[in-house]
C-alpha cells in the first residue's frame, strides 16, 4: 500500500470562525486559502504560502461540540518566537511556555500560547536555512 505524499492540512474545530479566522490571519500571519459549506458544518482554510494549511471548522448542523481546550497543539517554525507570544498575550490569550532555548532542539528559541478556542500554539525558532549567507 502506498503512502501520502504529505499532509497537506489540519481541521480544528471552533466556537467562532470569525474571531479564529482573524487570529489566525492576523496575529500568525496566515491567508485564507479556501472557504467551504458543507452540509454539516462551514470551514476556512489557512496556510503560509506553500504550507500545511489548518483547516478551522464551525459545526452548524445543531450537534453538541466541545470546542474548548482540546487536546491539540499546532506547531509552527516562526522567525520571532519572542514576538509571536507578545502578539498572543496581547490578544489577552493564555500564555503556557515563555520563550527560551530548547537544548533538545539545538538551542531553538520555543514558546507556547493558546488559540481562542485553548488549542496550543507552539511557536519555534525556524533553522538557519543551509543556503543562508553565514557572515
Amino acid at each position: 500500500m502506498r503512502s501520502p505524499d504529505f499532509l497537506t492540512a489540519v481541521g480544528i474545530g471552533v466556537s467562532d470562525l470569525a474571531r479564529s479566522e482573524d487570529f489566525y490571519a492576523r496575529v500568525l500571519g496566515m491567508k485564507r486559502t479556501a472557504v467551504f459549506k458543507l452540509a454539516e458544518m462551514d470551514e476556512v482554510m489557512l496556510a503560509h504560502e506553500g504550507r500545511s494549511a489548518v483547516v478551522l471548522m464551525h459545526y452548524t448542523d445543531g450537534r453538541a461540540i466541545s470546542y474548548r481546550d482540546n487536546p491539540v497543539k499546532l506547531v509552527f517554525y516562526v522567525t520571532d518566537p519572542a514576538a509571536m507570544i507578545e502578539a498572543i498575550r496581547a490578544e489577552g490569550l493564555a500564555i503556557t511556555l515563555e520563550p527560551a532555548p530548547n537544548a533538545s532542539l539545538g538551542g531553538a528559541v520555543v514558546g507556547m500560547g493558546k488559540d481562542p478556542d485553548g488549542y496550543g500554539v507552539e511557536l519555534i525558532q525556524a533553522p538557519a536555512r543551509a543556503d543562508a549567507p553565514t557572515g
